[in-house]
Formats: C-alpha cells, structure tokens, sequence
C-alpha cells in the first residue's frame, strides 16, 4: 500500500464540490489509418497492464484524514470500464477534436475506480484514427503522465508479444484482497503516530551533512524570497475570474527548426522561446480585447520537473514550480524573448524551484490533517495572483507506432482551476512543437485569437532571428 504525497492529495482537493474543476491532464495521439479494430486494442492493453500496476488500483481515503488517501488494488477492476469507443462526426477535423477533448476532460473521474481512461477515436479527417489519454494529476505530473502510451507506442511498425514473455508478471498484476476497515484505520493511525519520528530521523540524516545542509537551507531561503514575490496580485485583466466548469480547446504547432534559428539567432532555451511565443500570442489577444497589456497583468505558473535522469516512467508528481510575470508589455518579439530569459534564469539562480521542492518535502514529514487542511484552504481561496499556466513536456524525437499504425501527432492538455481561465501545455514529437490550449469555454470564445497569435509571434520571433544573423554577419 502506497500513500499519496501531500502534492499529489493537493490535486484531490483542488476539484471543487461544484463540479467547475477537473484535475486530469491528458493528451490525444493521433495515428495514421485504417484503425485496428477495437477488440484487438482492448485485448492488447489488458495482456499489457501488469507492467504498470497504478493503473489497475483505487485511491481509498482515510476516515477524519489521518493520513493521505493510499493506491490499493481493486478486486472489481474491469479493464472495459477504462477503454471507451468514439467517433467524430465529420469531417472530423480541427473543430470536432477540439469538442471532443474538451467534453472528455472537463469530466469529473469516477473515484471509486483507477484514475485513468483511454478513448478510442475513429472518424478523424484523412482516415485518421486516435487514442485520448486522460488520467488524474494525483497519479502523475506531465513528464510520468505520458507513461501511459507505453502500453501502446513502439519504436518499429512491427508490434511486439502481447503477452509478457515472464509469467510471474501475470501473477503479480492480479489485485490482491482489499484491507478491512478496521486495519487500514489503524495503519493510518499508526503513520499518524510516527510521524514525528519519521522527520527526526530525517533530520538527523541531515546533520551528518552539515556544510550540505547549510547550502541547502540558505538556497530554499532565497527560493522562498523569490516565490513570495508571486503573492503580489496582478493587476486586473479578463484572464483572470470565475470558471464555469465547461472547456474550450484548441491547439496550434510550429516547427523546432524555427525554434533553432531562433535559439541560433537571439539565444535561449527551447523553453525560453515557446514561452516567449505563448507571451506574445496572449499580448495579441488582451490587445483584441480592448486591454492595454501592462508589466505586472500576466505571471504564470511555470512547472519544473524535478526528476532525475531514469525517473521519467516511476507514476507520481516529482513537480515543482516558477512564477514568471510574462512580458506581454513589450511590443518586440526579441525583447519579450530577452525579457523571458532574465525572468526565467534569476528564478531558477534563486532557487525557487528548489525551494518548493524542499516545501513539498517539509511537507511529507508532517501530521496530514493540519497539512491537508492548509492546502485544502490555499487551493479554494480565490486567488488573484496566476494569470496562466505554461507547462513544456520534452517528448520522443523518433517515430512511434500502435499495433503497426504511425504516430502522427500529440495534442497535449492541461488542467484549469482556481479563477485561470487559460493554461497552455507544450509537448514535443519528432520535430513539431505543439501548443495545446484549455480556456474557459465562457469567458473565452475568442480562443483562436490566442492560438493564431502563438503562431504569429513564432514567426515574429524567427524574423528578428534571421535579422539578428544578418546583421552579425
């Protein structure tokens, strides 16, 4: 039995009783056709499961919170319940997948089941066929998220056994009898109990370490600075409100040769320069709405994975975060892109990912209600403080195939929540970035506004790269 970190039960909590919030992330994979027939994948993916078993477990709470909720087997699982089969009314293109992607996310899951679903999608323009991936954020964060694919994807068209060549992995992806509720109360209790024995241990690890340990202290001190600075609200813009629980999705790509010559040309991250992108395509849709864009309208919500090189397959949230203002103020592509930059470096030089890290493990080591209840409380206060979230995902550069098909694209999702009407989530594959975009299907019907503006901003920014290199030379 496995219990949730104090991040990962924060995912529970952020979903609203209303029902306005949905914590899944997700993407679609879009393959070449004909589509297999829809037996055969349901087949494939039951022989497949015992090599991942989170997904055939439940979240089981604990009575008062005495502990975080834990992953137990479920004895009932029917794999069924998780692979639903759907087509898109034609012509099956842009428009259709955007609605699918958008009713399927903003779905609240079923928690008396395993957090996770896959729909089986025919009827997309071309021939096309694809497979929408939704799972909690209690389960994953964006890096491990895409670990579900690994039931599916494949380095050559040529699939390979289904069945897992090692019997004993059938044996030891069969759920094992849940606990009573009188011994998972007590081993609740009993957590609760040593807790404060847990952390002293901990401590005293620490102190074998000194010099370490001062480093560490003074960089989550200066990280804690810098990540203060984000609890200055912004100043008032239409991103920012109410949500009315229904989404709007839609997704643009560019080319991550444009992204080199712009790297080539004005410096930066692959990273520096997507978000420079989302920076100038959102300068584009406050300036459609009438909204002088201003220095401190816009901070985003900037996730950092935090794990180690090996790590990227293990389910769970290794995340931490940054709170950038965005320059949406600067009309010039390549001062946006410099302005990114600096923003970017002198958080990361502070430590302010680190310094959530270490908040998050602070957290672990202390009772859960008093910890719950915090979290629980900062989630639902309307906050004034996040305009977006921009979250980059690096993905495979090699081509990938399911039952013999192509992988042609990836459109990735991003969860809303708390007054954030707007987040962008960014995914690489092979040698296309793509933007995938969630608004608030109310207060954002003009979403293509942003999405021509990402574009229109890469191409500004390819232009002031060129023109930089000519200049140079």
């Amino acid at each position: 039995m496995e219990r949730l970190t104090p991040l990962a039960a924060a995912f529970i909590d952020a979903e609203d009783e209303d029902g306005t919030t949905s914590m899944a992330i997700g993407s679609m994979a879009v393959f070449a056709g004909p589509a297999p027939v829809f037996e055969d994948f349901v087949r494939m993916i039951e022989t497949r499961l015992p090599t991942i078993p989170r997904y055939r477990q439940i979240l089981r709470t604990v009575p008062l919170d005495l502990a975080p909720p834990a992953w137990v087997d479920d004895p009932g699982f029917d794999v069924r319940w998780h692979i639903r089969n759907t087509a898109l009314p034609s012509p099956g293109g842009p428009a259709e997948i955007g609605r699918l992607i958008s009713r399927v996310m903003s779905r609240r899951m079923d928690r008396r089941r395993p957090l996770w679903e896959y729909w089986f999608c025919e009827g997309l323009a071309g021939g096309r066929w694809a497979l929408l991936s939704k799972l909690h954020h209690s389960m994953a964060d964006g890096v491990s998220g895409t670990d579900l694919y690994r039931l599916v994807l494949e380095p050559t068209p040529q699939p390979s056994p289904a069945v897992p060549d090692d019997p004993s992995a059938q044996v030891d992806g069969v759920p094992a009898g849940p606990a009573s509720a009188l011994s998972f109360a007590a081993s609740a209790a009993w957590d609760l109990a040593r807790t404060p024995l847990v952390g002293a241990r901990a401590l005293g690890t620490a102190l074998l370490s000194p010099q370490q340990l001062i480093h560490q202290a003074g960089q989550t001190v200066s990280g804690l600075l810098t990540m203060a600075s984000a609890l200055v609200p912004l100043e008032v813009s239409s991103l920012n409100g109410p949500l009315d629980g229904s989404r709007r999705y839609a997704w643009t790509q560019v080319s991550l040769q444009d992204i080199r010559t712009v790297r080539k040309g004005l410096g930066g991250s692959v990273n520096d320069v997507a978000l420079a992108a989302v920076t100038g395509g959102l300068r584009r849709l406050l300036l459609s709405r009438g909204e002088e864009p201003t220095a401190h309208m816009v901070r985003s919500m900037v996730p950092v994975s935090m794990r180690k090189p090996g790590a990227e397959s293990i389910p769970d949230n290794r995340v931490s975060t940054m709170y950038p203002y965005l320059p949406v103020d600067l009309a010039d592509p390549a001062a946006r892109l410099a302005a990114v930059q600096e923003r970017l470096r002198a958080r990361r030089s502070a430590g302010e990912p680190e310094a959530g890290a270490a908040m998050t493990a602070i957290a672990a080591y202390g009772p859960f209600p008093p910890v719950s209840l915090g979290m629980r409380v900062g989630f639902h206060l309307p906050q004034h403080c996040i305009a977006t979230v921009t979250t980059n995902v690096p993905g495979p550069r090699t081509t990938l195939y399911a039952m013999g098909r192509q992988l042609q694209e990836i459109l990735p999702y991003v969860p809303l929540a708390n007054r954030v009407r707007i987040g962008v989530a960014i995914f690489s594959y092979r040698d296309v970035l793509t933007f995938g975009v969630t608004a608030d299907y109310d207060t954002v019907p003009d979403l293509e506004v942003l999405t021509t503006g990402i574009s229109s901003s890469m191409t500004e920014l390819v232009a002031a790269a060129d023109h930089a290199v000519g200049v140079a030379t």
